[in-house]
């Protein structure tokens, strides 16, 4: 299938790469909100404007899908919903040096890098980021569009709520609750639960 990425930032090179190591479908554009990129090329992919053009790519190129390349997690949840509502598919990118349980459920428009690791049972929702070598042991919950950051780790039923963000490296313990929006600060090791838009940092982490 024909999809284009949205987001022709760092994190869109790395979706591009995830999906063309995939070879389930044929990245033909990228969408920026950058009017400065429109006509340049990432990777050899050409930058073809705003996602404004998704409904007329649809027509004219039969682009019948799009994957957001987008890390920030509000943003990419307000771009998912544009992908749908112009009626495209919302496209999820696993690399094949991922490891991803057949137990395992991952929702559409999510991504999941290389080395990254998604263990027996565990659920993935709609638009999650699993990164590059990052860890989710089984039974862990992520809930939409929640970032687990490169080589970060959840032990065992994990649960992550919307929109929250893992940071690089840390480490959650075992079934605890990292709630919505919350932040947990790169290095940080979570060793009770983390209250919703709350930020912990350090070892044990600790709120900011």
């Amino acid at each position: 299938m024909d999809i284009a990425v949205i987001g022709a930032g760092g994190h869109g090179r790395v979706v591009l790469e995830v999906v063309r190591a995939a070879g389930l479908h044929r990245v033909v554009a990228f969408l920026d909100a950058d009017p400065l990129l429109t006509g340049t090329k990432v990777l050899g992919v050409e930058v073809l404007g705003q996602i404004n053009l998704l409904p007329r790519l649809k027509q004219q190129r039969k682009i019948r899908g799009a994957v957001v390349g987008v890390g920030d997690n509000r943003v990419r949840k307000q771009l998912g919903q544009v992908v749908v509502e112009a009626g495209l598919e919302l496209v999820s990118a696993v690399h094949p040096r991922a490891i991803v349980s057949p137990s395992a459920t991952v929702g559409a428009g999510c991504v999941v890098c290389a080395g990254a690791v998604v263990g027996t049972e565990a659920k993935l929702t709609r638009s999650v980021i699993v990164n590059t070598s990052a860890v989710v042991d089984h039974e862990c919950e992520v809930e939409e569009c929640a970032h687990i950051c490169p080589t970060a780790a959840l032990a065992g039923r994990v649960k992550v709520g919307e929109g929250a963000f893992i940071g690089l490296g840390a480490k959650v313990i075992q079934c605890l609750t990292v709630g919505a929006h919350a932040v947990v600060g790169a290095g940080a090791v979570v060793v009770r639960d983390v209250p919703a838009g709350a930020t912990v940092v350090g070892v044990p982490a600790r709120a900011k």
